[in-house]
């Protein structure tokens, strides 16, 4: 890894145009969806303060669970900032599970995977039907994660899992080995292996969608093409799409439009 500015490579608010005000944008839609929308809030999932997720739920019939898992590098934000991303799959009548999840360096990788899969069978338990996990930077990893066969997640759950879509996801964490944030994320080359869903063979049988903007860092398009490459050789069923125009920020937010392609490839048959 030598010779590579590994901060650098993954830096992104830097390489995009006005990227301070996002955040404020994301928590002020969030906030704008809840208000109008019918939604369990902060439903406990283990007894971590932050081991708490929101439920979006449609008008009519649910015709199964989706799971939004965000990002942040495992480091920063909660589910309160996203809320306005169920909207599209909430529309074609799907619940939409928005977790919060313990983050580094309180919580380790390995243990904050643990959270995520005990979220995602709390919510399988309140919602009948397949689901469907879509995660965002950090969230594409651990929703990745959750289809590698060393996932935590419980073989029964594997049975309803019907399709994972992970946009702009990190897959091969060994390069953070090399980055000031591991100070935070307390990495080491075992845990980094052992956490990059493109080092281990995946769940057979569960389409994934490798989801990454065509303006985005090109780490992060190294990223998404490498795990299509090392799953698709291991028998895995994934497929790739570089969304034209589209940066690391607002690659996510077609997920709000219930016909756009991202909320489409989610909810897919």
């Amino acid at each position: 890894m030598s010779g590579i500015d590994w901060d650098d490579a993954f830096a992104n608010g830097r390489y995009i145009a006005g990227a301070a005000a996002y955040p404020a944008d994301w928590a002020e839609a969030a906030r704008a969806c809840r208000a109008g929308a019918q939604i369990r809030a902060d439903i406990a999932y283990g007894p971590d303060p932050r081991a708490r997720y929101d439920l979006i739920l449609p008008e009519d019939r649910v015709r199964g669970l989706v799971v939004f898992v965000h990002g942040g590098y495992w480091l920063k934000f909660d589910k309160s900032c996203w809320s306005h991303l169920a909207a599209g799959p909430v529309a074609q009548g799907w619940a939409v599970a928005v977790p919060s999840y313990p983050l580094a360096p309180q919580a380790s990788l390995p243990e904050i995977t643990v959270q995520i899969a005990q979220a995602i069978a709390h919510a399988a338990h309140e919602v009948a039907g397949p689901i469907r996990l879509v995660g965002h930077s950090a969230g594409g990893h651990l929703v990745t994660r959750m289809v590698c066969a060393t996932s935590p997640l419980a073989p029964e759950l594997h049975a309803r899992l019907a399709r994972v879509v992970s946009v702009s996801g990190l897959h091969d964490l060994r390069p953070l080995l090399a980055t000031r944030m591991n100070a935070e994320l307390g990495l080491t080359p075992e845990t980094a292996v052992q956490e990059s869903a493109a080092l281990q063979a995946p769940l057979a049988g569960v389409p994934v969608t490798v989801w990454v903007g065509g303006h985005e860092r090109p780490e992060f398009l190294r990223q998404a093409a490498l795990l299509r490459e090392a799953w698709g050789l291991r028998g895995g069923d994934v497929t790739l799409v570089v969304a034209p125009g589209r940066h690391h920020f607002d690659v996510i937010a077609e997920l709000s439009h219930a016909q756009s392609a991202l909320t489409q490839a989610v909810i897919a048959a």
